[in-house]
């Protein structure tokens, strides 16, 4: 599989995630969590990296961080080395403790970071027989889960000094007991509606808004040379802003898109093909936009193509739709 395109740039923010070589434990005890965030802690020192939020699980951890200084690469590669130089001494073991690479996915700071770090918040409660337990059950799990940013985000005794808590906690009323118990009362929302982010990602490697996106593909765009193949930067080529594609079909079509939206036939699944494959959307984004589930945007898309290859007047419009949009 080819490795998603790495981003770099001062002030990129990431969600990092690093697992076990072969999905085995990289904590065998609270001594090795400690020691863990220790090295953490002296790394995000050294590297001048701000840390929005961590978790660490058996056999893998998270990370929510920002780089200032565009130096993400050298800040994981030393950080990683540090951690299992301590881990094979200490267990007396040899060889590689990491699965590979870490994945950093960048994150469109100013509309995802608060989502990013309530997911990341939320891995207890996604092992294996979580899912049975109310609420407010797992919300109490969550609150006394020690290995985790959570606990200074919601009570002011608990916070830690490495973690920056006031760009997340802005959102709700800042870092106060009003911004903290905001928090908290969102984090139950995300358990009871089963919060996801894995569809919000864009070529392997984006969680962000259209604006957000389309920066990031052009200043890519610029950057990238010979590596045009990689399946992220091609993505990223692709990868349209919404808007853009609302534009481009209210031109060819000479109608509005809610009144598309709202008739239905042909014109609307071809809004739903167009969204989905130009502006790298996913079904459940698009059903949201329009107003209906999952399975009609599916069956929507399916029937066109079906529709296609009988109709050339169909074929002729995508086409022009897809010329105006230069794809």
């Amino acid at each position: 599989m080819a490795r998603p395109l790495r981003i770099q740039y001062q002030g990129a923010v990431y969600h990092i995630t690093c697992r076990g070589n072969e999905r085995k434990e990289i904590f065998r005890d609270n001594v090795d969590r400690k020691s863990f965030l220790d090295i953490l802690k002296r790394s995000i020192e050294t590297y001048s990296i701000k840390l929005y939020a961590y978790i660490l699980m058996e056999n893998h951890f998270h990370l929510l961080s920002e780089t200032p200084l565009g130096n993400l690469n050298e800040f994981m590669r030393q950080f990683n080395i540090i951690y299992t130089g301590y881990y094979n001494r200490r267990h007396t073991r040899v060889g590689h403790l990491f699965q590979g690479r870490y994945k950093g996915i960048l994150v469109d700071k100013d509309n995802y970071l608060s989502l990013v770090s309530r997911y990341i918040h939320l891995n207890p409660i996604r092992t294996k027989g979580m899912e049975r337990r109310g609420v407010k059950e797992n919300i109490q799990f969550l609150r006394g889960y020690r290995w985790s940013s959570l606990g200074g985000y919601i009570d002011k005794e608990r916070r830690e000094d490495f973690i920056d808590y006031s760009v997340v906690l802005g959102e709700y009323g800042g870092v106060t007991d009003k911004g903290r118990e905001a928090y908290r009362r969102k984090i139950g929302g995300d358990i009871a509606e089963g919060l996801e982010i894995r569809d919000k990602v864009v070529g392997q490697s984006i969680i962000g808004g259209d604006r957000f996106i389309e920066w990031i593909r052009e200043r890519i765009l610029k950057k990238v040379k010979g590596r045009r193949e990689l399946p992220a930067v091609r993505g990223l080529q692709r990868y349209k802003a919404k808007e853009e594609i609302i534009r481009a079909i209210e031109e060819v079509t000479g109608r509005r898109i809610s009144n598309i939206i709202n008739e239905g036939g042909s014109l609307r699944q071809i809004v739903m093909d167009i969204l989905y494959r130009v502006g790298g959307l996913k079904g459940v984004e698009i059903g949201e936009m329009m107003g209906l589930d999952y399975s009609t945007i599916s069956q929507g898309r399916k029937r066109l193509n079906e529709k296609i290859q009988k109709d050339r007047n169909l074929r002729v419009l995508l086409n022009r739709i897809e010329n105006r949009l230069s794809i």
